[in-house]
């Protein structure tokens, strides 16, 4: 099994202000279905809740702290360990929160990042990426239009070993 990190994130490591993205990008969303259907993905409560349903064609996985949290369609764990346990095979998708990203980044092996070249307000950040722990895989520019109002690129990370 690998484990993998789905997000997007801006200029300055944010990714989320109360709750939500602080942007809309569609070629973004387009790239997190591509990526993760078919596989299991994994969020923690919060995330599921900004959701507020289970993503289809995915085994939606929600890691809590809460013993009696229930989510219809999904798979409800309380550790890490749980996780590593149940899921022997193929490639997780971790899509947050920050907490989940923190818990599960010793266990991670390959990071899918959108870019945007844009700043926007936020309150939750991803740490920094470590040139000398992550080697660049795939770098690839997406396009700006209409639709998709800022400069972006997909990137794709593995661990260094």
């Amino acid at each position: 099994m690998s484990i993998s990190f789905i997000f997007a994130m801006d200029r300055n490591n944010a990714i989320g202000i109360d709750n939500k993205l602080p942007w809309h990008l569609p070629a973004d969303l387009k790239y997190f279905k591509k990526m993760t259907t078919g596989h299991p993905i994994l969020m923690g409560r919060k995330t599921y809740d900004s959701i507020g349903r289970p993503l289809p064609n995915r085994d939606n996985i929600v890691l809590t702290r809460q013993s009696g949290f229930a989510a219809e369609g999904c798979t409800v764990v309380h550790t890490v360990e749980e996780v590593l346990e149940r899921y022997t095979e193929g490639e997780v998708f971790v899509i947050g929160g920050t907490e989940v990203f923190l818990l599960f980044w010793p266990h991670v092996d390959k990071l899918y990042v959108t870019y945007i070249d844009d700043t926007f307000e936020a309150d939750t950040f991803f740490p920094e990426i470590d040139p000398g722990e992550w080697t660049l895989v795939s770098d690839e520019p997406g396009i700006r239009d209409e639709k998709n109002p800022y400069d972006y690129t997909f990137r794709v990370y593995e661990r260094a070993q």
